[in-house]
């Protein structure tokens, strides 16, 4: 029973996230002032100009874990290679048992190989709440002039088993991909999966 109730609660969560994902797309990104395992404040304003993806992440989640396995630091080097910033984003509440000291997270960053340009740790879910986050892995991608252009899971297969990343539609390479040629995002949102928090 306790099973199905903890189902039906994510089931109805994923709901409440797509329409959230939706809402987003084509307007300005809510402002954030958060800071960094280094302690260095991260604005949205700061990221103008510039390609912007925000991940949030939780070291505990079996579906991050499925993308830290390779293909998350992947996608994070090559777009920083070419401009883009990328924030991977830590919102779990206080005194939850993933929550991470700024130290933690540190260690987390060598311990992933993280290639992201900051982890930010947003201690109160102020950040989350203003995007309407509470699932990780979730992505969005903010254009230079401070628009979402695509709001949800990085991919379209919920398995927690790696082996599927390569048969499976990357949604956050595809709008990176289409948005910085100037092209239209064919899925700008989509229906995340992951680990409520």
């Amino acid at each position: 029973m306790k099973a199905l109730v903890k189902f039906l609660s994510l089931s109805l969560l994923c709901i409440f996230q797509s329409a959230a994902a939706a809402s987003f797309i084509g307007k300005l990104a809510p402002a954030f002032e958060v800071k960094d395992a280094q302690g260095k404040i991260r604005t949205l304003s700061s990221a103008k100009g510039k390609w912007l993806v925000l991940e949030w992440t939780n070291k505990d989640c079996a579906h991050v874990r499925k993308h830290y396995q390779g293909n998350m630091q992947r996608m994070q080097k090559n777009y920083k290679d070419k401009g883009v910033l990328w924030y991977s984003v830590i919102s779990s509440k206080k005194g939850a048992p993933e929550q991470l000291s700024p130290q933690q997270v540190q260690e987390q960053i060598l311990k992933d190989q993280s290639q992201a340009s900051a982890v930010l740790i947003d201690e109160n879910s102020k950040m989350a709440q203003a995007y309407s986050v509470r699932i990780t892995p979730y992505l969005l991608v903010i254009n230079p002039e401070g628009k979402v252009v695509y709001s949800g899971a990085v991919d379209d297969n919920d398995s927690m088993n790696p082996m599927v990343i390569a048969h499976s539609k990357n949604f956050v390479v595809s709008a990176l991909d289409l948005a910085m040629t100037g092209k239209k995002v064919e899925v700008s949102t989509s229906r995340p999966y992951g680990c409520a928090f």
